[in-house]
């Protein structure tokens, strides 16, 4: 694997630093099979039978679909790269076949749940509570990713418009229209933090009881916790109030690409997935209501 395909994916493709990573891995994993197999030491020269070997192996071992998709989809990337750049004809992996990767709906939380537990007087009325109630209500009434959450900066934020300006993935702004009672909520915790020692946070706008920047384990934490006050689920993560938004946007008559937008989604075909959800939502109401369900 050459060093310039790591830094062409970093730098020009500007893949997230968890994909690089994954890339790395995969490729290196790869690498190795040939090695071990058929002691085949450079990449470049590995032929379509030899990677239709490597993908059968890992459906052996147990890898998930996805998984496997992922490794294959990092090596398509290397060797496009290589016939880009390095006018190599040889591309193996034309060829081969991604496995079948079973539709699983979005998780979400019912909307009796997210009333309950932004109306009820769960939070704490200080610092912690003002803030960890402003990362839940700021995930479920703009679907944010939480890298957009941590990312988020003071200056992102507009009182008088009543929008919030977001920085998704490839550094993809959107602006995203924020409620009254969204600003209410961030205003109180804002209110909380004004009385923090004044430490460089940078400006991020959500800050732990030290003044210091958030990091993604506590978020985590913050919403796992309260999520599990009101809800017996086995997902309560920040990507699952992103999907509660959505759900809940669409369940309400939200055109799909208005959501879209909201999303930050590349293509309607990733949204389309909570359509689903909406429909199943549907054959359960005929089910339990219709005189033959």
């Amino acid at each position: 694997m050459r060093q310039e395909f790591i830094q062409y994916i970093t730098y020009e493709k500007r893949y997230s630093p968890h994909t690089v990573k994954s890339y790395i891995s995969d490729l290196s994993q790869l690498q190795s099979f040939l090695l071990s197999t058929f002691e085949i030491d450079d990449l470049e020269t590995a032929l379509h039978p030899h990677l239709r070997s490597w993908s059968v192996s890992l459906m052996e071992d147990d890898k998930t679909a996805r998984t496997v998709r992922r490794k294959i989809s990092a090596t398509r990337a290397y060797f496009r790269w290589l016939r880009k750049y390095h006018d190599i004809k040889n591309d193996p992996t034309l060829k081969l076949v991604l496995p079948t990767i079973p539709k699983r709906l979005p998780v979400v939380v019912e909307e009796v749940q997210m009333i309950q537990l932004t109306t009820a007087g769960i939070f704490p009325e200080n610092f912690a509570g003002a803030r960890d109630r402003a990362i839940i209500e700021m995930f479920y009434h703009t679907g944010m990713r939480s890298a957009e959450l941590l990312g988020l900066k003071d200056f992102d934020i507009d009182y008088h418009q009543k929008t919030l300006k977001i920085l998704g993935k490839r550094n993809k702004e959107r602006i995203i229209p924020v409620s009254d009672e969204l600003l209410e909520v961030i205003g109180n915790y804002a209110g909380y933090r004004e009385e923090l020692p004044q430490t460089d946070h940078e400006g991020h706008f959500f800050v732990n009881e030290k003044g210091r920047k958030l990091y993604p384990k506590l978020v985590y934490k913050v919403v796992n916790n309260y999520l599990g006050i009101v809800s017996s689920q086995r997902k309560k993560s920040p990507h699952v109030l992103r999907h509660t938004f959505a759900t809940h946007m669409l369940n309400r008559g939200a055109d799909l690409n208005a959501i879209k937008e909201l999303l930050g989604h590349a293509s309607l075909a990733a949204t389309q997935i909570y359509t689903h959800n909406t429909v199943e939502k549907l054959k359960n109401i005929h089910r339990d209501a219709h005189p033959n369900g």
